[in-house]
């Protein structure tokens, strides 16, 4: 699912990424090093087709605006190298280097304040309250925790390094408790 990258990861990613140049989408989608949040590699499948239907009515919706546009038939027409999401007024997100003090010292990072924003917005006017880009990733992991019982798949659809940063994530409902217990007795 697209939605288990974090939202710095989602405003870098570019056409290219999601598309083959015949213009099908993707169903493995690569996040090189340099545009995810721990800077490790890792790979992301859109398999749902909710996902796959959203991002052809997205590349629609550039399309009939003229964003990024080539000319050329490759790519549905769009420029490969240019951002997947862009903002309403069709330009790429802008980052902003943050900086946070840890006990090792300080570390940058880039965060897309505006595009955290944005989803949190449109979470608002679907109805979906204490929606955010997290919850975007809290949702996906618990279910793959549900689905497998393995923290350690939901630590690589995360992308995390150490599993102490995946805990957080881990929300296991009571449905999935009562479960356990039956199997369990």
């Amino acid at each position: 699912m697209l939605v288990v990258g974090c939202v710095t990861e989602l405003a870098l990613l570019r056409v290219d990424d999601v598309l083959y140049p015949s213009g099908a989408i993707r169903e493995e989608v690569y996040l090189r090093a340099e545009i995810t949040k721990g800077c490790r590699p890792r790979n992301i499948h859109l398999t749902h087709e909710k996902c796959i239907a959203a991002i052809n009515a997205w590349l629609d919706v550039r399309q009939y605006r003229g964003w990024g546009l080539s000319g050329d038939s490759a790519y549905r027409g769009f420029l490969p190298h240019t951002k997947l999401v862009l903002t309403h007024k069709g330009r790429s997100f802008e980052l902003a280097v943050k900086r946070r003090k840890l006990d090792s010292g300080l570390m940058e990072y880039r965060a897309c304040d505006a595009l955290q924003q944005t989803m949190s917005r449109l979470y608002r006017q679907a109805g979906i309250k204490l929606g955010s880009s997290h919850s975007g990733r809290r949702t996906p992991a618990a279910r793959v925790l549900a689905a497998t019982g393995d923290v350690e798949t939901v630590q690589a659809v995360l992308g995390h390094q150490e599993l102490d940063h995946t805990k957080p994530y881990l929300t296991v409902d009571q449905v999935t408790i009562r479960r356990a217990f039956e199997m369990a007795l």
